[in-house]
């Protein structure tokens, strides 16, 4: 993309490339509100009177200044410090093997786990919900009409389903009954801290195993973190003993 020169200060050029990092830097959500053709010449403007001021400060000796040489070097400090720490971070390695033992350490940990689909009507009175439960076994309404009329729950306009989940999901007694449910299957009321509850169980998906390329990334993404805090700590050690540190 061609980076354009859209202003021009005492000489210095400001361009499109320089509006987009400015863009870049007010985060995801400021910057959707500013990336159109108006808010674009908002900050084209803002980088002006940033380059005039800057012009100004020139001219007025500000680097001359006390202020600036004590700002100066505490930014100084800050450069050096953050490159120092990304070549020590960059020096950690995962190997091949190191992740494939990992792997095998913990498939159960990357497993897919049994998921459930469910379905639900919430009511507050119990024998209320058990009277809509007999109509439901008895064929006198079906499972998502009595779920529209009657559910307290949100998931009433889609005839009270939830969609699939894992266990740990929901609440306890919910979940409990639900994965011991046959496909098809509905419950009688089930109490839980929220009412009552008829569950129709829509399907099941037992735990399936992944194959080790599909988890390798996400694998190498945990093992490089704790390689990375462990040669920083290792770092911090050796040079406490190296540089005179005093805590007052």
């Amino acid at each position: 993309m061609e980076n354009k020169v859209l202003a021009t200060v005492e000489g210095k050029d400001i361009t499109s490339q320089d509006v987009n990092i400015f863009l870049q830097q007010l985060g995801q959500e400021r910057a959707a509100q500013f990336n159109n053709e108006e808010g674009r010449a908002q900050i084209l403007n803002e980088l002006v009177n940033q380059k005039l001021l800057l012009a100004d400060a020139i001219d007025n000796k500000v680097e001359e200044t006390e202020v600036f040489k004590q700002e100066l070097a505490r930014l100084k400090d800050t450069v050096l410090t953050q490159i120092n720490i990304n070549n020590l971070l960059i020096s950690a390695k995962v190997s091949e093997e190191e992740l494939k033992a990992h792997f095998e350490a913990n498939k159960a940990k990357y497993a897919k786990p049994e998921e459930v689909s469910a379905s639900h009507i919430l009511m507050d009175d119990e024998t209320a919900c058990k009277e809509i439960y007999n109509k439901i076994k008895n064929n006198e309404i079906d499972f998502a009409t009595a779920a529209k009329e009657n559910s307290s729950c949100p998931s009433k306009e889609q005839g009270g389903s939830l969609g699939s989940f894992s266990r740990g999901r929901m609440v306890p007694e919910f979940e409990d009954a639900a994965f011991k449910m046959e496909i098809g299957q509905i419950s009688e009321p089930v109490k839980t801290q929220f009412g009552y509850h008829i569950i129709k169980l829509d399907d099941k998906t037992p735990a399936q195993d992944v194959e080790y390329n599909q988890v390798k990334q996400t694998i190498a993404n945990e093992l490089m973190t704790i390689k990375q805090r462990e040669v920083y700590v290792a770092k911090v050690e050796e040079l406490k003993n190296k540089y005179k540190v005093e805590y007052k």
